[in-house]
């Protein structure tokens, strides 16, 4: 049963036969090799809600680290925060979630199954948005006679469905006590931006950098970790002039984009959409759009959000948010430059674009006719080097595990003594490991090892000594 519930979740989505084939392969993969697993899974899973193996969260580990990096550490004007997932329940009336954050259903009478009323109407040619009622909503699926994508059933009528997931603090249940689990960790860097600015004594333009669980009661989910009800965003909010926004919002797009390309993403892979229809708080949106085993869909938003964020805290809270420049002594609220990216579908990403095959085997040992290789570029691959002895002869363990015990200092490893080397090299090409060590008989007198590179499957003699050196100039 957990297998069945596991497998058919990627099923809710229509895909190409080429696509759904690579979906099942790396979800196949993913499990097989402890990257991701279905949460509960022994009691039939929880829809939706996926746990990382322990090579998983070594990679999204080195995702959110490669993030992190390029955001606070290589930029002198941008800070970290880690804001409480809970927070007064005041900051989603301000941010809109809570009048707003809704999605309209409807249920087919015949198979049960749940659909958003908009996305249908959409599908059907008929223009939708965010900010029609649900009358209107219902007007439109009547006037259009809309049916069950699925079966054709008839369908129930709309209704609001509130995304956000409550919850209460304190032993009593009440209004007063309502709290809600963050859909977004954005509004957690708005309602610091004094604190920080103050605090860091920063000029504008900066930023405050965050990564940290947000929750979403989806009810359409797909593809996998593409869209979860618990997931992680990575989101950097920029705080500038307003007169500079749009030339900011210029830099953010491109360095956003490059730093895909840089850590492996193909170009082919990845593009830019601009949003025609705006959310309530943006002057500008782009998505950049990855294609995903499901077909091209958002991996990153990228948007000029304007006054909207700091207006709105300063009106529910009665606080001044505005800034003050200490040089002109001009006085104004702060346009926000806002990079979002979820880092689930960061990890579904680089997972995908790093999946190919190898027909007709890689060397020894080799007897199927496809073989898979996990082309992570070097920086997030979660293991960077194996060792292999290629002996359980004691002597051969013995300098094995002195090279493991040296190298386990400064990189992930894996040692691994079981099967044939053949055998041995394709589980680490499977699991995207860029280098393997042998340690062989010769290892013995002449005080060398021989690496292999996963994708050029050259071999170089390295002697002992000069190994950390040629992996430090070697692993980013």
């Amino acid at each position: 049963m957990a297998r069945t519930y596991y497998v058919s979740l990627i099923t809710s989505v229509t895909m190409s036969k080429e696509h759904n084939n690579k979906m099942n392969k790396i979800v196949s993969l993913a499990k097989r090799r402890g990257f991701i697993f279905q949460s509960s899974e022994i009691y039939g899973g929880l829809g939706s809600v996926y746990d990382y193996g322990p090579l998983g969260i070594l990679l999204k580990n080195n995702i959110k680290q490669a993030w992190w990096k390029s955001m606070v550490q290589d930029n002198l004007d941008i800070v970290g925060l880690d804001a409480g997932i809970l927070m007064h329940q005041k900051v989603w009336e301000a941010s809109g979630h809570v009048a707003s954050f809704s999605d309209p259903l409807v249920d087919c009478k015949r198979c049960k199954l749940r659909h958003r009323a908009d996305k249908l109407l959409i599908a059907a040619g008929v223009e939708a948005d965010d900010k029609m009622t649900i009358d209107e909503i219902n007007d439109l699926l009547d006037k259009h006679n809309t049916v069950c994508p699925d079966c054709g059933g008839e369908l129930t009528s709309a209704r609001s469905f509130n995304l956000m997931l409550k919850t209460h603090l304190g032993p009593v249940e009440s209004d007063e006590s309502t709290v809600y689990l963050r859909p977004e960790t954005a509004q957690g860097i708005y309602v610091n931006f004094k604190n920080v600015q103050q605090s860091m004594r920063k000029k504008l333009p900066f930023g405050i950098a965050q990564v940290g669980k947000a929750f979403r009661n989806e009810i359409t989910t797909k593809q996998f970790i593409f869209r979860t009800r618990e997931f992680t965003q990575m989101e950097m909010q920029y705080f500038v002039h307003p007169k500079y926004a749009d030339k900011y919002y210029d830099i953010w797009k491109q360095k956003r984009m490059k730093w895909f390309l840089d850590y492996g993403i193909s170009e082919s892979n990845v593009r830019y959409h601009k949003h025609d229809k705006l959310a309530h708080y943006a002057k500008s949106a782009f998505d950049i759009e990855y294609n995903f085993p499901g077909g091209w869909d958002e991996l990153e938003g990228l948007h000029n959000r304007g006054d909207f964020d700091l207006s709105q805290h300063e009106k529910y809270s009665g606080e001044d948010l505005q800034y003050t420049d200490s040089g002109t002594k001009e006085k104004y609220t702060p346009y926000i430059i806002e990079t979002s990216v979820g880092l689930d579908r960061a990890v579904f990403a680089f997972l995908s674009d790093a999946y190919s095959t190898i027909e007709g085997g890689r060397g020894e040992g080799a007897k199927s006719d496809e073989e898979v290789v996990l082309r992570l570029h070097k920086t997030i691959a979660p293991i960077k080097v194996a060792i292999l002895p290629l002996s359980k002869k004691p002597e051969l363990q013995n300098l094995a595990h002195e090279i493991a015990d040296i190298l386990k200092r400064r990189w992930m490893i894996q040692y691994d003594e079981t099967g044939s080397i053949g055998k041995r090299y394709r589980r680490q090409d499977e699991i995207g490991t860029p280098y393997c060590v042998t340690v062989d008989f010769d290892s013995l007198e002449d005080k060398a090892v021989t690496i292999r590179d996963r994708d050029t499957m050259k071999q170089e003699r390295i002697a002992i000594d000069e190994l950390v050196h040629y992996l430090q100039d070697n692993i980013c």
